[in-house]
Parts: C-alpha cells; structure tokens; sequence
C-alpha cells in the first residue's frame, strides 16, 4: 500500500504538461514605403526559470525587406505573444539587433525574441504569436498576423504561491505547494498502515484470549 501512494505521489508531482507545434503566421506588415506580407512558420519554446517561464519566439522566414541595406546593429525587433485559456494579455519578447548587414530588398531574418512569463493563474495557458515590431534607420514597421494563427504552445500552469483553478480542491498548505501534495499523499499512507497496526493488535489481544 505504501508502495502504491509513493507511486502516486510521483505522479503528483510530475512536472507540468506541455505541447507545442510550429505554427504559420501570415504577417501583413505596414512600412514606412507601403504595405508588405509574408508567410512565417512561428515556433515558441519554454524553459522554467525560478517561478517564471522563459519563453523564446522564433521565426523561420523573413517577414518584410528593406529598400536599402540596413547595416549591422540597425534593425531591432521585438513582439507580442497573446496569453489565452487560464490567462489573458501579452508578454513581451525582444531580440538582439542584427548581427550582420541585411541587404536591400530581401527578406528581413528576425532573431530568436525572449522575455519572461509568470503566471498569476493555475491552468491551461496557450501562446499565440502576436503583433511584431522592427525598428531600423528612424523609422517602425508593424506587422500583424492576419491569419487568427492557433496557439504556438501550450503549458499546464501554476500560479506564484499556489493558486489553483477555481473550483479546484486544494489541500491545507503549511509549507510549498509540492510538499503539500507530497504530504497529502503519504499522510494516507500513514492512516494505512495505522489500520493495519490496529488490526494486528486486535487479532494479537484474541490469540493471547
């Protein structure tokens, strides 16, 4: 029996559940020379870092060009990711400004954006590519997804200090949360084995009668 609550226990405290695919976003982007667009397949990844989560956008094709060469170090991007399901918002993400000198006329490579996410809710997150911004020689591009692209990622959550779902039961917390559970769980095991020791004393007081 003790086995089995340990085994349970285990389970509780796996860590949380995550999917992710690689989604296309249609971006319509307004220029300083006129409208541009351009199809890029968006993939965002999560490291969990202290009570927050590092996200990291990243973009596999260009999404807009420049009519003249941006050298290295003009352009700086940066964009939103859309919070859905527990939460609601954006985070934001930047990047390093381009490491090389980006010809005129081809397709701008966006670096990989990072920023950091902490959850304020308990649940089922999605991240979904929002708007994204260039700044490059003075002037802002602002490109934004026309396609209602779905989710990039996916994350089961938990909220600074234990928040659960509402609605959700939740033990007693004394400590952190993973102890709480932790406890919750071999505190069965503990009301097991005290059956168990009640029914030894019991048959041992009948064979001594």
């Amino acid at each position: 029996m003790a086995a089995t609550a340990l085994a349970g226990s285990a389970v509780l405290l796996a860590a949380p559940a995550a999917h992710a695919e690689v989604v296309d976003v249609d971006y319509q982007c307004k220029t300083p020379i006129g409208n541009k667009g351009a199809v890029s397949p968006i993939d965002i990844k999560s490291v969990e870092s202290g009570g927050g989560h590092k996200l990291t956008m990243s973009f596999q094709k260009g999404v807009s060009s420049s009519p003249i060469e941006l050298g290295k170090g003009a352009m700086k991007p940066s964009a939103l990711i859309k919070l859905g399901g527990a939460e609601s918002g954006d985070v934001t993400v930047t990047g390093p400004p381009n490491s090389e000198a980006i010809p005129a006329n081809t397709p701008i490579k966006i670096s990989d954006l990072s920023g950091t996410y902490t959850p304020k809710k308990s649940g089922k997150v999605t991240f979904t590519a929002s708007t994204l911004t260039i700044k490059a020689m003075g002037t802002t591009t602002t490109c934004t997804p026309k396609n209602n692209p779905k989710p990039s990622l996916t994350l089961d959550v938990k909220a600074a200090g234990g928040g659960a779902p509402s609605g959700g039961a939740e033990l007693p917390q004394t400590g952190p949360e993973d102890s709480a559970v932790a406890l919750g769980t071999l505190g069965g095991t503990v009301v097991l084995v005290g059956a168990v020791g009640v029914l030894w004393l019991t048959r041992r007081g009948q064979v001594r009668g």
